[in-house]
């Protein structure tokens, strides 16, 4: 990055991206300038990069998991944002303020959210605007490569549990233990849950166990309702997988007025026993990441605890081969890209 331009990774639809070079922009009004550090790359990315999200317009820099230095400040930013201050930004990059869910507070929920990445160009790149609405403080004991997937996969399993009516000592499973579910069995287990992790195969009950899980459960061998019974049932279970189709099964395995809470996204449609729902009246809900104090309430929850995403990192310049790996649900388990920019 020089003083007059930066890279960036652009999407171009259809599943391509292209590195660029573009002049440096200057922060608006209520606008930030970031000198990026690290951004991770998270599976929501392909909205962008393959296309599909309404209204979105090429070419887009894609990216919601950003860690970087406030290079400039525009006018009417808060003067708790300064120059030279480590911030982040998420999923979830601000608020109309206007609209009745942020007229009573619920600002995840804005009616015209605007997005990371889809919205405006996100943090595949060496340096970002950003709303100041949207900025997340990071605490300096973090360093930027460990924080940046916090900002997305991490809040969104922290507020699925948060928010959830288990209490502690209670049974809590989480489905899957890829980039989201390795994040939940951590949050699960420091929470005081008695946690189980579920998912395919024998491969990975070794690395949910150093995760924190109590309990595995192979869904390959045995079904998991039926084991999570056998466990006296779960007060709930956080579906992080990318399978609409292995998440309605799970019902049986709440005890009642247990909670399915789904934090992981997929195309088809949720099939769901009704019978399941009605007796022992239980409940699916979704749960949408959070917001930048709630992000900042994850990161002062983590640091002490030492949550971490186990990632691996990529120079900006190969972030298409990145993006590609986790894809094909090769990453192990978050890919972060570096810029080198400090």
């Amino acid at each position: 990055m020089s003083a007059a331009t930066y890279r960036a990774v652009q999407a171009l639809g259809g599943g391509r991206l292209e590195l660029v070079e573009r002049p440096l922009p200057k922060p608006g009004p209520g606008q930030v300038l970031l000198t990026v550090e690290a951004c991770g790359i998270c599976h929501t990315d392909a909205l962008t990069v393959e296309g599909g999200f309404p209204g979105l317009e090429y070419p887009r820099v894609p990216g919601h998991e950003v860690v970087g230095r406030i290079a400039a400040v525009g006018g009417q930013v808060a003067a708790r944002w300064k120059v030279g201050q480590r911030v982040g930004v998420g999923f979830l990059s601000g608020r109309c303020g206007e609209c009745e869910s942020c007229r009573r507070g619920d600002f995840v929920n804005c009616a015209s959210q605007p997005i990371t990445g889809i919205h405006f160009d996100g943090g595949y790149a060496e340096a970002m605007l950003a709303d100041q609405h949207g900025l997340v403080a990071i605490p300096e004991e973090f360093s930027s490569v460990d924080a940046a997937p916090l900002l997305c996969a991490g809040v969104t399993t922290f507020n699925a549990l948060r928010k959830s009516p288990a209490r502690q000592g209670e049974l809590v499973a989480i489905q899957g233990v890829g980039g989201l579910g390795h994040l939940g069995i951590q949050f699960a287990r420091h929470m005081g849950y008695r946690t189980v992790a579920i998912a395919r195969g024998a491969g990975k009950e070794a690395m949910a166990r150093e995760l924190g899980a109590h309990h595995y459960i192979d869904s390959e061998a045995q079904a998991p309702a039926k084991a999570l019974q056998a466990l006296g049932g779960a007060s709930v279970i956080v579906a992080t997988a990318a399978s609409p189709a292995s998440m309605g099964p799970l019902l049986g395995g709440l005890k009642s007025q247990g909670r399915l809470v789904i934090v992981g996204a997929g195309a088809e449609p949720l099939q769901v026993p009704v019978t399941e729902l009605l007796f022992g009246e239980r409940s699916i809900s979704g749960s949408n990441t959070g917001s930048p104090v709630e992000a900042e309430d994850m990161l002062n929850f983590s640091l002490p605890r030492d949550i971490r995403a186990r990632i691996e990192t990529l120079p900006l310049e190969r972030a298409a081969e990145g993006y590609a790996k986790m894809m094909r649900n090769e990453a192990r388990f978050r890919m972060v890209l570096t810029t080198g920019v400090k």
